[in-house]
């Protein structure tokens, strides 16, 4: 695998000659060509650079960016198979956060009772502040509708596992951030649409409850999947058959469905909210039954968990280089201003988050993991509410220009407060080292 690696890393380095020829001699398809090369090579190569390997996920993102906007064609059809296609959308966000997902445990919701003002505190930052902030930056830039939308979208979308992993590398308070993060998604089907609601109903129609079972659909039906396989792990007898008669009834219903039982109750109810809550239990069974099978699965393969980030990774390039596609024309005339205003989004996120949570009473690490909470949002979720609208190339364009940003931006400051830890932190550290050094030299004794 290093050697390949290596090998990348020469072909990047070829691209980037053959590119800089392409361009001085005006050779379109040559320049082309070689800048995907120099891309794509050096995002598989840096696995190789030691201070770059954990930005191989972003380098994969801007790979998909690149290389949709050279290549649009390749990313709207493969055949007969419109990759924009909603329902694809769907399964993809889906399998993304069902990837996420499995990262979680049913123990994270535990930390509420040792958390509480802080959990308060992020959420209350994280709902106000990014929306709010996105909702100006519309009015200073001046946006089309649909874009403008979309920035406020991500900026209403619950936190993202990314903010976990951050917390860690800064060494702050990683409990906060996991319930955090878990209750902001929970609360996301009912803030999200609101917040929509509120400041992007000028701009593009918003359905409170479409909107709603849309996410519902999106983040906690794989969500609930992953700890349902959680749950399993640690189930007892009973437990396990109660999973089992649910587990069946449940398959019975997902069969029945397209042999003719969603057709009878098409027919027999007449309102469309009801239709629409029946989908959802539908969504919510076949959720119960990936649940089971996924945990089968998993104690048959064992590194099936591990190989799960990577899955939700691949869904996240996926649909990053889908929107680009789909909305080049757009990002060749606001790119620039788009990236701008991420910059500004994100900024606000962290600046804010961070001096509110002091503020508010908070310490310096909790106040770090607010700073992450607040700053990083869940991309994938405002690309999928795009899909489902089918708008992708608008108001899911922002996602596309925020998502690679945020990761960079949050790598960078949690290695920088990584490398500058509280005065608490060290104190712990200095005394777990003072007491591992006493337990040593019990033992030669």
């Amino acid at each position: 695998m290093k050697r390949a690696m290596q090998i990348c890393l020469v072909l990047s380095a070829v691209g980037a000659v053959a590119l800089i020829a392409g361009m001085l001699f005006h050779q379109q398809n040559i320049w082309q060509l070689a800048a995907v090369v120099l891309i794509v090579g050096f995002a598989i190569g840096m696995g190789v650079i030691k201070n770059l390997k954990s930005y191989r996920y972003t380098a994969w993102i801007i790979a998909a960016v690149v290389t949709a906007m050279i290549y649009p064609a390749a990313f709207s059809h493969w055949g007969s198979v419109d990759l924009r296609n909603k329902w694809l959308i769907l399964v993809i966000v889906q399998l993304v956060m069902f990837g996420m997902g499995i990262q979680m445990s049913l123990k994270d919701f535990s930390g509420i009772a040792t958390t509480g003002k802080g959990v308060a505190v992020g959420l209350l930052c994280h709902f106000s502040i990014m929306p709010l902030t996105g909702f100006a930056l519309t009015r200073l830039f001046h946006f089309e509708p649909e874009i403008a939308a979309g920035i406020i979208l991500i900026g209403s979308c619950s936190s993202g596992l990314a903010s976990n992993v951050m917390a860690y590398i800064a060494r702050a308070n990683l409990v906060l951030s996991v319930v955090v993060t878990a209750l902001s998604t929970l609360a996301a089907p009912f803030l999200t649409p609101l917040l929509m609601k509120l400041l992007a109903g000028t701009l593009i129609e918003v359905k409170f409850v479409n909107m709603m079972m849309e996410i519902v659909k999106i983040v906690l039906v794989p969500i609930g999947a992953a700890l349902l396989h959680d749950y399993l792990k640690t189930a007892s007898p009973k437990g396990w058959k109660i999973v089992t008669a649910i587990f069946i009834a449940s398959l019975l219903w997902l069969l029945a469905l397209p042999l003719g039982l969603w057709r009878i109750l098409e027919t027999a109810i007449a309102s469309p909210q009801a239709l629409q809550s029946l989908e959802i239990i539908s969504f919510l069974f076949g959720a119960f039954v990936v649940g089971v099978l996924y945990h089968m699965l998993a104690k048959r393969y064992a590194k099936l968990d591990g190989i799960m980030p990577y899955v939700s990774m691949f869904g996240i390039v996926y649909f990053t280089a889908v929107t680009t596609a789909a909305g080049r024309e757009n990002l060749l005339r606001v790119g620039f201003l788009l990236f701008l205003c991420s910059v500004m989004h994100n900024t606000a996120g962290y600046f804010f988050g961070y001096w509110l949570s002091r503020i508010f009473g908070l310490d310096k690490s909790s106040a770090r993991t607010i700073a992450f909470e607040v700053g990083l949002q869940n991309g994938g979720m405002a690309s999928g509410l795009a899909g489902s609208m089918g708008k992708l190339g608008t108001v899911g364009l922002p996602a596309a220009v925020f998502s690679p940003w945020m990761n960079v931006s949050g790598s960078l400051l949690a290695n920088y407060w990584r490398r500058r830890p509280v005065e608490e932190k060290v104190k712990e550290v200095a005394a777990a080292e003072e007491q591992l050094r006493v337990v040593k030299e019990e033992k030669f004794v």
